[in-house]
């Protein structure tokens, strides 16, 4: 029977830390079924969910803490099940840009789960400007259910961008 862990690792960026991860998920059979990887300062930031049937699974498991140990990097896994399928009645991205301001992303995040509104994604980063403001830029993906209608939502996130002095786009994907 197939089962699923997440890991996560962190540590000081450099070369060659993914093809070490990915080689030993690999190594065991398993399969890598999404990953996200950034970069924040000088820290390398990997989130993987693999897939494997329970001997691979629980030889990952116990190799990940090596691994991370050897390449100077803090891991954790966590098992997990398959997530659930719900309903959707369609996928949109949040797209949108202005002046960086403490609770920007707060705000509108909390506006989309006062509407039962699902999160898939979310990227965000602050830019600096030639006259030293910062500007902050955000993509969010989010799935709205059946029942909700997504030009209400859309509306309401509108006005929040504006209420904010953001610029936006609440687009279908």
């Amino acid at each position: 029977m197939s089962q699923q862990l997440v890991i996560t690792a962190i540590g000081t960026d450099r070369t060659g830390i993914v093809s070490k991860l990915a080689r030993l998920v690999t190594d065991y059979n398993a399969n890598i079924i999404d990953s996200r990887m950034a970069v924040f300062g000088n820290e390398f930031t990997f989130i993987m969910l693999i897939q494997g049937d329970q001997a691979a699974i629980s030889k990952i498991e116990y190799l990940i803490p090596s691994l991370g140990s050897e390449l100077d990097l803090t891991t954790m896994t966590k098992r997990t099940t398959a997530r659930p399928r719900t309903q959707v009645a369609a996928h949109y991205v949040l797209d949108y840009s202005g002046p960086d301001r403490v609770g920007t992303l707060g705000a509108i995040t909390g506006l989309l789960a006062s509407h039962n509104i699902y999160i898939g994604s979310l990227q965000s980063a602050t830019t600096f400007n030639n006259d030293n403001t910062v500007q902050l830029h955000s993509q969010i993906t989010v799935e709205i259910p059946l029942g909700i209608n997504p030009s209400d939502i859309e509306t309401a996130v509108m006005a929040l961008l504006n209420e904010l002095n953001l610029i936006g786009t609440f687009v279908m994907r």
